[in-house]
């Protein structure tokens, strides 16, 4: 059984940092991209960032290019998503998730390619 649990969250001022950690547990980790989304209130869920299996390469939603950065520490069942100049609208539930396929050629923003999802950790960042 495949377990993710986010942890991380928490309230910042605009212009402030949060590193959010997703600790994997179950399966085999270093074979599979590691996606975050996040979703705000009455929003769909959306891509944040992706990095796939071997750590080598990232990909990033438009909101995340230059301010967030995804890493990922194979030894630790571990993928990371640091977040610096924090802005309101980046306020949501932040969920980390694994690629259903084992390791894909390429990368998927598309949320329906992530099948194993932890719970969420809420960022709220007030301005």
């Amino acid at each position: 059984q495949v377990q993710l649990v986010e942890s991380g969250g928490g309230l910042v001022q605009a212009g402030g940092s949060l590193r959010l950690s997703c600790a994997v547990s179950g399966g085999t980790f270093s074979r599979y991209a590691m996606g975050w989304f996040r979703q705000a209130p009455g929003k769909e869920r959306e891509f944040v960032a992706t990095i796939i299996w071997s750590g080598g390469r990232a990909y990033y939603g438009d909101p995340a290019k230059g301010r967030f950065t995804i890493s990922r520490d194979n030894a630790k069942n571990t993928v990371y998503l640091q977040m610096t100049s924090l802005k309101p609208e980046d306020t949501g539930v932040y969920f980390c998730a694994r690629d259903r396929n084992m390791r894909r050629f390429g990368y998927s923003a598309i949320k329906e390619d992530y099948d194993y999802w932890g719970q969420g950790t809420q960022v709220t960042v007030s301005s």
